[in-house]
């Protein structure tokens, strides 16, 4: 049974609170997602059977990925973790995270937009982890008093 615990509070403790999240992209123009609707519906009342579709925004790489950030991206179906050194033109010059002599290049047209990942904290994670932290401790704290 302790040998499980302690099992259990070495894995929490070599968990990492900072997880790849893909950010969604969030209308800033909340008016036009009213206009939208109005538009479909009297679409819809017009022509029953035609389905009116919203376009997809196209998103710019560049500004997504900017220096100095950690990144996980995919290009061309293999995935990399990579830092961001700088753009040049239309090529990402970045370095991967734990090989910081191997530069990598790739064209903003080889990386897939909707995929891109950024390194963030993540807070239920670090909950997790803190309540996990202190019931170990109850219990060492518990076992040593017996």
């Amino acid at each position: 049974m302790q040998r499980n615990l302690y099992l259990i509070i070495i894995l929490f403790s070599l968990t990492s609170c900072y997880t790849y999240q893909v950010k969604k992209q969030a209308d800033t123009a909340p008016d036009n997602k009213q206009e939208l609707k109005k538009n479909a519906t009297s679409a819809n009342n017009t022509a029953p059977n035609q389905n009116v579709q919203q376009a997809p925004i196209p998103i710019n790489i560049q500004e997504k990925l900017t220096a100095g950030k950690n990144f996980k991206i995919d290009v061309d179906g293999k995935k990399y973790k990579i830092i961001v050194d700088k753009w040049e033109n239309d090529s990402l010059v970045a370095h991967q995270v734990h090989n910081p002599k191997r530069t990598l290049k790739f064209h903003k047209n080889q990386i897939n937009g909707e995929k891109i990942a950024e390194k963030r904290f993540s807070q239920p994670i670090a909950d997790i982890i803190t309540i996990v932290a202190y019931a170990g401790i109850g219990v060492a704290i518990y076992s040593l008093l017996q």
